[in-house]
């Protein structure tokens, strides 16, 4: 099962991609909006994407979750953020919010249920 890890600070995506990739997905990494979408169109096989909040570029990851629901819409949403507590309603339905830091467990289950 592929999953895309989208942050824009390198410490923090590689951790958490290498997270992830320790609970048996495959993970590809970006580092912002632009270079997830172009992941996204070269990988159709990505289930499930996980994105930070705040970032630089063309979209922040709410804006990136609405245009990643409206374009590929069985595509599961993680979004998260150390900064924003109030996020989840300004979200597309069926998506999760998980505030920085957040419990590992609840995110690997999280991540069980959204790809299952």
């Amino acid at each position: 099962m592929k999953i895309l890890v989208v942050d824009d600070e390198p410490l923090i995506r590689l951790g958490l991609a290498f997270e992830v990739g320790e609970w048996g997905y495959e993970v590809l990494e970006a580092a912002d909006a632009d270079q997830a979408i172009a992941l996204l169109e070269q990988h159709p096989d990505i289930r499930l994407v996980i994105t930070d909040v705040d970032m630089p570029g063309s979209m922040d990851g709410i804006r990136l979750a609405h245009f990643v629901r409206s374009r590929w819409p069985p595509i599961a949403l993680i979004v998260i953020s150390g900064k924003l507590t109030d996020a989840e309603p300004k979200l597309p339905a069926g998506s999760r919010f998980f505030e920085k830091p957040y419990p590992e467990q609840q995110l690997r289950q999280a991540l069980a249920e959204l790809t299952a």
